[in-house]
C-alpha cells in the first residue's frame, strides 16, 4: 500500500525525478520548493516520510528536519547530499535522519531500496508499539526487553528474518523471553493476521504431544469420541511455536520432520494426508548440538529447525535491564494488588544488580511479585530474599559441579522426593531448587 510522502528540494529537476519514481512505487507525493514551503505543508498535513536535499535557501535542510520532526516525531526522514559533503549528511542521521543519499545518483534503484526500507522499518516500529499494548498484561514492554547492546543486534536479526518464511530456532535459558521473541517474529512478518499457535511440548506426555501437534480421528483411541483438528492444522496459513522442542520423543521427531520437508501428515489414527502452510518457530534451552551427538535428537531435524537460530543471552549478561524491568514488575503488581510502591532502597538496588538471576526474566518477576506483597512501600533488600539464593553453590564446571549435583540428589533421595523440605535442608529457595533439578536433569 502506498505511503504519502514529502519531497523538498529547490532543484525543480531533481523534484520531479523523485515524484516520478517515488509515484511508480504507488506513493502519494508533496512537493516543495524550500524549507520554508516544506515546514509549511509538513505542518498542515500527515506524511509517512520527507525527503529533503540538505542544502537550500532561506532554511537548510538540517534546520527544516529539525523543526519539522518537532512539529511531527513520528514522520520519518531521508535527507540527500551532494556527493562530496557526506559529513552534513552523518550529522543528520545524528540528529535523527533514517537515511541519506548522495547525488547525483548512479541508478534509481538506490532512492527504491532506501525508501523501501525506511517505510519497512516505520511499519515494524508501529507494529512494535501495538504489539507491546495486546502483550502487556502477559511480558514486559519490549524498549525493556531489547535494552543494552546483545538484545539490540537480537532486535536486529529478528526484523530480518520475520518478513521472510525462514523457520527460526530460539535458544537460550529458561524465562529470557522465547516465546515473546516468537510472537514478535510473527507480529512483524506477513501472516500476522493469521493464527499464532503456541505449543509447550515439555508439558505433555508423548502420546498427548503427537495428538496435540497432529489431531487424531474418531476411534483412534478409547475416549476419541470425534476427530479433531491439531494445532498444526489450526495454524494453517500462520505460525506454530514449539516451545523446549529438545523435549520431544524420538516418534514425535520423525512426524515433525515431515511437516518441515513435506508440509504434510496424518492425523493419529487417519490415512489420509493432510497438508498444511505454517512457518515453525521453535524453541530450546538445551544445546541440540550436544543432543544430537548423544542420539537423543535427529541431526536432520535438528538441522531443519536451524535455518535461522536466534540466541537469546541470559539476564545476567544484560543488567542494563534489570532495574528497569524491575521498576515495571513492581508497579504492574502495586496495581493489581492495590498496594503503593516508592520504588525500591539504593540497597535494594545494588543486590539486584548484582545477583545472576539463573531464572531471568520470569525468576526478575517472581522476586519482584513476593517482595512488593513484603513491603510497606519502599522495597528494601530484605523483602528480595536473595540471600540464600546467592549462597547457592556456583552452577560451575568440574568437581564442584559433581559436587553440588550428588549433593542435591542426595537430599532428595533422603526427603522421597519433596522439593519443600530438599530446599530447606539445602538452605536454598524452591525457585533455585528446581532450577538445578532441571540442569542437572535430576
Amino acid at each position: 500500500m502506498g505511503k504519502s510522502i514529502l519531497v523538498v528540494d529547490d532543484d525543480e529537476l531533481m523534484r520531479s525525478f523523485l515524484s516520478t519514481i517515488l509515484k511508480e512505487e504507488g506513493h502519494q507525493i508533496e512537493i516543495a520548493g524550500n524549507g520554508k514551503e516544506g515546514l509549511a505543508t509538513l505542518i498542515n498535513t500527515e506524511f509517512d516520510l520527507v525527503i529533503t536535499d540538505l542544502r537550500m535557501p532561506e532554511i537548510s535542510g538540517l534546520e527544516f528536519m529539525q523543526k519539522g520532526a518537532r512539529a511531527k516525531p513520528d514522520t520519518k526522514w531521508i535527507v540527500i547530499t551532494a556527493f562530496g559533503s557526506i559529513e552534513n549528511a552523518v550529522e543528520a542521521v545524528k540528529a535523527g535522519a533514517s537515511d541519506y543519499l548522495t547525488k547525483p545518483f548512479n541508478n534509481p534503484d538506490e532512492l527504491r531500496h532506501v525508501v523501501r526500507r525506511v517505510l519497512r522499518e516505520a511499519e515494524a516500529e508501529q507494529t512494535i508499539s501495538l504489539l507491546s499494548e495486546e502483550l502487556g498484561k502477559q511480558f514486559p514492554p519490549m524498549d525493556m526487553i531489547f535494552l543494552g547492546k546483545k538484545m539490540q543486534h537480537v532486535y536486529r536479526m529478528i526484523r530480518e528474518v520475520a518478513v521472510t518464511p525462514a523457520t527460526v530456532l530460539i535458544t537460550g535459558q529458561s524465562g529470557t523471553g522465547k516465546e515473546l521473541v516468537a510472537r514478535v517474529i510473527h507480529q512483524l512478518s506477513p501472516r500476522q493476521n493469521k493464527p499464532f499457535v503456541a505449543v509447550h511440548c515439555a508439558a505433555l506426555a508423548e502420546t498427548l504431544l503427537e495428538t496435540e501437534l497432529f489431531g487424531h480421528e474418531r476411534g483412534a483411541f478409547t475416549g476419541a469420541v470425534a476427530a479433531r483438528k491439531g494445532r498444526f492444522e489450526l495454524a494453517d496459513n500462520g505460525t506454530i511455536f514449539l516451545d523446549e522442542i529438545g523435549e520431544i520423543a524420538p516418534s514425535v521427531q520423525v512426524k515433525l520432520l515431515r511437516v518441515l520437508q513435506e508440509r504434510e501428515f496424518e492425523r493419529v489414527g487417519g490415512m489420509r494426508s493432510i497438508s498444511v502452510d505454517v512457518r515453525i518457530i521453535s524453541a530450546t534451552n538445551k544445546d541440540l548440538k550436544t543432543e544430537v551427538s548423544s542420539g537423543r535428537f535427529r541431526d536432520d531435524l535438528f538441522y531443519r529447525l536451524n535455518v535461522f537460530p536466534i540466541d537469546l543471552p541470559p539476564l545476567a549478561e544484560r543488567r542494563e535491564a534489570i532495574l528497569p524491568l524491575a521498576e515495571f514488575f513492581s508497579k504492574k503488581f502495586a496495581s493489581a494488588f492495590g498496594k503503593k510502591t516508592d520504588g525500591f532502597s539504593l540497597s535494594a538496588e545494588s543486590a539486584l544488580l548484582e545477583y545472576d538471576w539463573p531464572g531471568n526474566i520470569r525468576e526478575l518477576q517472581n522476586v519482584i511479585e513476593r517482595a512488593l506483597i513484603l513491603s510497606s512501600g519502599r522495597i528494601e533488600v530484605q523483602h528480595l530474599n536473595l540471600e540464600n539464593a546467592s549462597q547457592a553453590p556456583p552452577a560451575a564446571g568440574g568437581l564442584l559441579k559433581a559436587c553440588e549435583q550428588e549433593t542435591i540428589s542426595n537430599v532428595l533421595s533422603e526427603v522421597k522426593g519433596n522439593r519443600k523440605k530438599a530446599a530447606e535442608m539445602l538452605g536454598i529457595s524452591v525457585r533455585t531448587l528446581q532450577y538445578r533439578i532441571k540442569e542437572y536433569e535430576l
